[in-house]
């Protein structure tokens, strides 16, 4: 049963975002299906695309759908500045009590966003897992491995760190000052969220193929980043009270 206006204040209203880095084949695909399902939940929504510096027609694609849903906003960074800034800027520009993201390739089903509202009366995150992963055998090695490691550096349990499905009450954010701007963005928010005792559940969701585009975050570089970020950050909790 899809959630209504009878839900409690804190449950009424929803800011939905998608981080987009060259999806223009992806996209509008992915507004729509957001569209479609956000308006059959009778719920205050408001929809965000935050633009990470694509170099293809993500930009006026985004730009586009805009212009023709003033529910939707959108947020161009001048370059690519990394998946943890454009997590950072979509949790910034969100204004509703709860706050979901997932990214703008396509690879989950909105249609399992509303099933996840009820489950907000009792927790402050919904923290997704992928239960049919769809990636290659050495993508998954590296994940389960990542998902090992930040686990034990900063103290908690959960199957699928990285798993781009996740929903927040947004005040989980206030006053969190967060610092990753790439790959190690979602440890340090559970981290961060766990030591203030927010209360976080794991829910699977279905993880599709994707059909468009290229995926990045296997790229070399963005895990020899994400290994020095761990290092620098997990420092920096330790020592931060945000």
């Amino acid at each position: 049963m899809e959630p209504s206006v009878s839900q409690p204040p804190e449950l009424e209203s929803i800011s939905v975002f998608f981080p987009c880095y060259n999806e223009e084949g992806n996209l509008r695909r992915v507004y729509e299906s957001a569209s479609e399902v956000l308006k059959r939940m009778q719920i205050d929504y408001e929809i965000i695309l935050v633009n990470d510096g694509s170099t293809d027609g993500t930009a006026q694609i985004a730009n586009a759908i805009a212009a023709g849903d003033p529910r939707v906003r959108v947020i161009h960074h001048p370059k690519n500045l990394g998946y943890g800034s454009a997590l950072q800027s979509g949790f910034r520009a969100a204004t509703k009590a709860l706050v979901f993201y997932t990214d703008g390739d396509g690879q989950f089903s909105l249609d399992e966003l509303p099933p996840l509202i009820p489950v907000m009366k009792q927790h402050d995150i919904v923290s997704c897992f992928r239960l049919n992963r769809q990636d290659g055998l050495m993508r998954r090695l590296n994940a389960w491995c990542w998902t090992t490691l930040v686990g034990c550096v900063f103290g908690f349990k959960l199957k699928d760190i990285n798993c781009a499905f996740k929903l927040y009450k947004c005040s989980v954010f206030a006053g969190m000052d967060l610092q990753s701007t790439g790959a190690l963005i979602n440890a340090e928010i559970l981290s961060r969220a766990t030591r203030r005792g927010c209360a976080i559940t794991q829910i699977g969701v279905h993880h599709f193929p994707r059909t468009q585009g290229r995926q990045t975050g296997s790229n070399f570089t963005v895990i020899f980043r994400a290994f020095g970020e761990l290092v620098r950050l997990s420092k920096h909790i330790k020592n931060d009270t945000s």
